[in-house]
């Protein structure tokens, strides 16, 4: 039996981070790779060497796209990408858009010559809208394109959830809807400690906060860091949402994917609960929402759809 293989496309801290994981897990084979040339050749030999301590019995190399080869990524069966650029303080993800879509762009064109058959994981941000181009741009079948924001966004409620009540973060199921901003859907009536509904062991008032610092979750970090965004917490995510492909584990995980009507939302990628599995979004989970909760939704696919109006997708 053949390894799996995954290529990280983006050699930076989220992508070489989600490099790391994918390997600690023994996951499948790695290609990291960037634009730049050296750095990814040379996280790619560490991350090689590291295997002999961590006693994981899988290769990874790392290489330069800059002369736009690719031919090293043929056959995975994943892609993630990770490239573009950064956000940075006081930058909305909204300035992201058009920079980063041309780098989708140049991307998935490659991705779809090399590696035709895979399912492509998108990390770069404005998430939702590079979703929607990567699936327009390489032609796949929707099943086959899967954002990652809402097992991230989910992972940072159930962090807040867990500090406030003092509880470890295993007993916190917490739930996330909508587009991966400012606009994202927490639902605190789906979320639990130990299975309690969240609503019956912490006030409105504390709950209210979690939900506003859970929309915030990304900004706060940027604001920390001052030169960068989060990475160990969306490469995290990033491997959970790997392994439930590779693995075939028909996990049901909160991704941005392309609905066709669920939610009452037409053509449009948001995340939702999604089953995932070897044919990557393999069903879309609905479940019943309040009217406030679907008002929320509606809104936070609204400002997704100005994004993809803008890029003319």
């Amino acid at each position: 039996m053949s390894r799996k293989k995954v290529t990280v496309v983006g050699g930076g801290f989220v992508g070489s981070t989600t490099a790391q994981r994918i390997v600690d897990m023994e996951l499948a084979d790695v290609v990291l790779t960037d634009i730049l040339d050296g750095p990814p050749q040379g996280k790619g030999l560490d991350l090689m060497q590291a295997t002999k301590i961590t006693g994981t019995s899988v290769y990874i190399r790392g290489i330069s796209t800059a002369n736009g080869d690719y031919s090293a990524t043929a056959g995975s069966d994943v892609v993630v990408i990770t490239a573009g650029f950064p956000r940075k303080p006081g930058m909305s993800r909204d300035d992201l858009l058009k920079a980063n879509y041309e780098v989708v762009k140049g991307v998935v064109e490659q991705i779809v010559k090399h590696s035709p058959d895979c399912i492509i994981v998108m990390v770069t941000n404005p998430l939702d809208a590079m979703a929607q181009a990567a699936l327009k741009l390489s032609g796949f079948p929707k099943q086959r394109v899967v954002g990652m924001a809402g097992v991230l966004d989910a992972a940072r409620m159930s962090a807040f959830v867990a500090l406030e009540y003092g509880v470890s973060v295993e007993n916190v199921q917490s739930f996330v809807l909508g587009g991966h901003g400012d606009d994202m859907v927490p639902l605190p009536r789906y979320s639990t400690i130990a299975g309690i509904p969240l609503t019956e062991l912490l006030s409105k008032e504390k709950i209210d906060a979690i939900v506003q610092r859970t929309r915030k979750g990304g900004g706060e970090i940027v604001s920390l860091l001052k030169t960068g965004s989060a990475y160990y917490a969306p490469a995290a995510a990033v491997m959970t949402m790997v392994e439930a492909i590779l693995k075939d584990k028909k996990k049901i995980l909160p991704c941005a994917a392309y609905l066709e009507g669920e939610y009452g939302i037409q053509g449009l990628f948001v995340g939702v609960p999604v089953k995932l599995g070897a044919k990557g979004a393999e069903e879309i989970i609905e479940i019943k929402l309040l009217p406030e909760e679907h008002a929320a939704l509606q809104k936070s696919a609204a400002s997704v759809r100005e994004l993809v109006t803008l890029l003319g997708l």
